[in-house]
């Protein structure tokens, strides 16, 4: 793969774009927290969603996370704004600042009380999913042995969402459990950060009618970054990034694509964990003596430029780029 030369056109479509990340991981003590957000910023990203809350962790230590890292945005007020809506994503991309907002990877911060959606919607977060790659209460994950689909409790979980303004999130859950999501779900459902089986096959991607039932809701699929759920070497790039783009984009229109880099900036951390959890990364991830290789954000521009190449209309990369996205939180947050 030669140099992408960024073309003109490009360039003008990613300045006029409003970027949205839909995951970042954003964990406690994760390495290089302090410099990552302002190289988004630098990609010309407008918005990026943050991971604050895990299936490992419980109610106490989430909600506890979420006062640290809410204090942590007020100390970088002058470059970041922690938004609600819709309307605060574009206000702090017209002040110049980062907008953040945050979402879940896993029910388990619940703890097993529907109630705290709400709670936790007050509190910012504004998507998530139900379980990550393992079973919980809520859902199998998308490694687990079995493919149950989603519990009682996981039904319940979707009605409450939908009545607060969370979006559902069918990410990292078993093939039957996002089913169930979404056609449990009254309002559109999304995919934040997944890839499609038929490009690549791997467990953690998702098949072509879990993409078209997902668009049927009116919902979108968050193109991710990691190579290892991109291509079969493993290495995170541009040109795989767009085969996925053009694979979900072919199968349900362009409308249905966004973008869920989930950009890893603490390697040797992840790298640890995947070592220490094998049932939660099994087959299809980087060996334990490699770190992987992750899209950095200042790539995407490499991709838009792709798309240019491709014969993809403006607006349908403006959608791409985070217009489709704001689309599903206009229609799904209060």
């Amino acid at each position: 793969m030669g140099e992408i030369v960024v073309s003109d056109q490009a360039r003008a479509l990613h300045a006029q774009a409003v970027i949205c990340d839909l995951t970042l991981p954003w964990g406690a003590g994760y390495e290089n927290q302090g410099t990552i957000l302002p190289e988004f910023a630098e990609a010309g990203i407008d918005f990026v969603s943050l991971t604050i809350g895990v299936d490992r962790m419980s109610l106490e230590e989430t909600v506890r996370h979420i006062a640290a890292q809410r204090a942590r945005l007020d100390g970088w007020s002058d470059h970041c704004a922690f938004v609600r809506s819709v309307e605060d994503i574009q206000a702090a991309r017209q002040a110049g600042k980062l907008a953040i907002g945050f979402h879940f990877q896993g029910s388990n911060p619940l703890a097993g009380q529907v109630e705290m959606v709400e709670v936790y919607y007050d509190l910012g977060v504004r998507h998530m999913l139900f379980a990550y790659n393992k079973r919980n209460m809520a859902a199998d994950g998308c490694h687990e042995l079995t493919d149950g689909g989603l519990s009682s409790f996981g039904l319940r979980l979707v009605a409450e969402m939908n009545r607060v303004g969370m979006i559902v999130d069918c990410t990292h859950v078993g093939y039957r459990s996002s089913m169930d999501a979404v056609e449990a779900s009254a309002q559109p459902v999304i995919f934040s950060h997944s890839n499609a089986d038929a490009v690549h096959s791997h467990d953690r991607n998702i098949r072509d009618d879990q993409i078209k039932a997902c668009a049927a809701t009116g919902g979108i699929v968050g193109i991710n970054g990691a190579g290892h759920f991109l291509a079969e070497d493993m290495m995170a790039s541009p040109e795989a990034m767009l085969r996925h783009i053009d694979h979900v984009a072919n199968l349900v229109g362009p409308a249905h694509v966004a973008i869920g880099i989930d950009h890893v900036y603490y390697l040797a951390q992840q790298s640890a964990r995947r070592t220490a959890n094998p049932d939660t990364f099994p087959k299809g991830y980087p060996p334990s003596d490699w770190i992987g290789s992750y899209l950095h954000p200042s790539r995407l521009i490499e991709v838009t430029e792709l798309m240019v190449q491709h014969g993809y209309g403006d607006d349908e990369i403006l959608g791409i780029l985070g217009g489709n996205f704001l689309r599903v939180a206009n229609a799904v947050w209060k």
